[in-house]
């Protein structure tokens, strides 16, 4: 074989991308990967997933879209992954541990309120894409929702709040189902809201720490001095 003939097959070796070989993937796809996925996320919560392209997202993360690919295959893929990988572990467990919860609704609504700021800390991301994709008509996450997120949970809440309303431990005047939607506007939109309410009063200061503090305080003693 020529010199020139085996240079000419080196040299297209060398521009055939690399098959992903079998067995466990390495760190470095691992967080590759990991880091393409939070990029899309960020631009799903940022314009929505409908209108997200995948060139988009491999321009924002500095690939090229066969790269994007090569790890995710489609869109739908992609979105699967974020549901699989990022909701589920971390909405899951809350709903568990709600489940669990006993028949005291102080508590009930204290372990909701913790649970979806540690969420939220988190994937600070979870909120916008919330607004996006679950509340918007047409948001790619609704049936997500109620499938495969939280399944039954605000139904539980809800007769949990209604038991203990009927035991006398819970305000009457309460609705035991508009209270486990007062809980998510308590929790999700002051965070979604966040851009918004620091601009207006200043509160760079106001983190989520003080965020949490405050709610369990207006659910705990309401508006009421002592």
């Amino acid at each position: 074989m020529t010199t020139h003939s085996k240079r000419t097959k080196a040299s297209k070796a060398a521009t055939v991308p690399r098959s992903r070989s079998a067995g466990r993937p390495s760190a470095d796809d691992r967080d590759l990967r990991g880091h393409l996925l939070d990029m899309a996320i960020a631009r799903f919560a940022r314009d929505g997933i409908g209108a997200t392209s995948l060139r988009a997202i491999a321009t924002d993360a500095g690939v090229t879209p066969a790269m994007l690919h090569y790890y995710f295959g489609d869109k739908a893929q992609l979105k699967q992954a974020l549901i699989d990988e990022r909701l589920l572990p971390a909405l899951v467990p809350m709903r568990e541990h709600l489940a669990q919860v006993g028949d005291d609704p102080a508590v009930l609504v204290a372990d909701f309120v913790r649970g979806i700021s540690a969420v939220v800390a988190l994937y600070p991301w979870l909120p916008s894409l919330w607004v996006r994709e679950v509340l918007c008509e047409g948001g790619e996450l609704r049936e997500v929702l109620f499938d495969q997120l939280v399944p039954n949970l605000p139904q539980l809440m809800a007769q949990r709040f209604a038991s203990a309303q009927a035991a006398g431990h819970l305000n009457p005047g309460l609705d035991p189902r508009l209270l486990v939607v007062s809980l998510v506007g308590l929790t999700l939109f002051p965070a979604a809201g966040a851009p918004i309410w620091r601009r207006v009063f200043a509160a760079d200061d106001l983190g989520s720490d003080e965020l949490l503090g405050h709610t369990l305080a207006l659910l705990g003693g309401g508006v009421g001095a002592g």
